[in-house]
């Protein structure tokens, strides 16, 4: 997306460390500092690649150093009065249960837009004391992997999360059964009325609507800001660090302090609890 067209017509051979510093300070004026690290990786690998198999004498992209870049957007979290009226606002529209999840577990996005049925249990076993639960195994990334090994986990339900994907299993047998043959079924729990995925871009507009009806600013939020608001919430639930931790898929605490610091004040259970509590009807 950002290597090609600017550097794809140059041999290799031929490229030098000033063209590769003037492309990373041009991509540092409007990409953020993560970004344009991430960049200067890709590219040092290809030739470093391309270096070990004496395509090229040397690697030139070694020799260049990163500039900062742009500070990224500063996330944010709900406060419980937000949550909960966002809760509200999404009650009657095909999002709902996808707001719920993502505020009342912390599943990422991309988490929960390539989540199936067959990963959702919604009947438990009371007599071995298994809750109901859901199991966060995948992502729509490259290869289906979630973010890291340590994401896969699986999570008890709050009843609010229970009673949500009941409806929306219902909601989506109808969808099923208006769409007929047109249907194409991926086992999908989060799906366009056709049974295919749902794309990044229509998860966000819709709940930029259901941020305006909350009465918020509909640019201000975005989806991924659930899950910090999850983080936020539980913290100030008094969940410990550690609990928090696990419950985001993270590997250990410092992660979850570095990429939710903001938010920041057997284990799964209680995260499930401290959502009935907050969310009780």
């Amino acid at each position: 997306m950002y290597i090609i067209p600017d550097l794809g017509a140059r041999k290799l051979r031929e490229l030098s460390a000033e063209d590769v510093d003037r492309w990373l300070v041009a991509k540092a004026k409007v990409l953020s500092a993560r970004t344009v690290r991430l960049l200067h990786s890709c590219l040092n690998r290809a030739v470093k690649f391309a270096q070990a198999r004496d395509k090229v004498k040397r690697n030139v992209v070694g020799l260049c150093e990163i500039p900062e870049g742009k500070e990224g957007r500063p996330s944010k979290s709900l406060t419980l009065d937000q949550a909960t009226a966002l809760l509200a606002a999404a009650e009657d529209t095909r999002l709902y249960a996808y707001v719920v999840l993502s505020l009342l577990i912390g599943a990422r996005t991309e988490e929960l837009r390539a989540l199936t049925w067959k990963e959702v249990d919604l009947v438990g076993d009371p007599d071995k004391d298994i809750p109901l639960w859901i199991a966060v195994w995948r992502s729509v990334r490259e290869g289906g992997d979630t973010k890291t090994k340590r994401s896969r986990r699986s999570l008890a339900l709050p009843k609010r999360c229970v009673e949500a994907l009941i409806a929306h299993r219902e909601q989506q047998r109808k969808d099923i059964k208006e769409a007929g043959e047109k249907w194409k079924d991926h086992g999908l729990v989060f799906a366009s009325l056709v049974g295919t995925p749902l794309d990044a871009h229509n998860v966000r507009r819709a709940f930029r609507k259901i941020v305006k009806d909350a009465g918020m600013p509909a640019y201000y939020w975005t989806p991924r800001e659930m899950r910090h608001s999850f983080v936020s919430l539980l913290s100030d639930s008094g969940v410990p660090l550690e609990d928090i931790a696990r419950l985001v898929g993270h590997s250990g605490t410092a992660v979850t302090e570095a990429v939710y610091r903001k938010q920041i004040r057997p284990v799964l259970l209680q995260g499930a609890a401290a959502m009935d509590t907050l969310f009780a009807r």
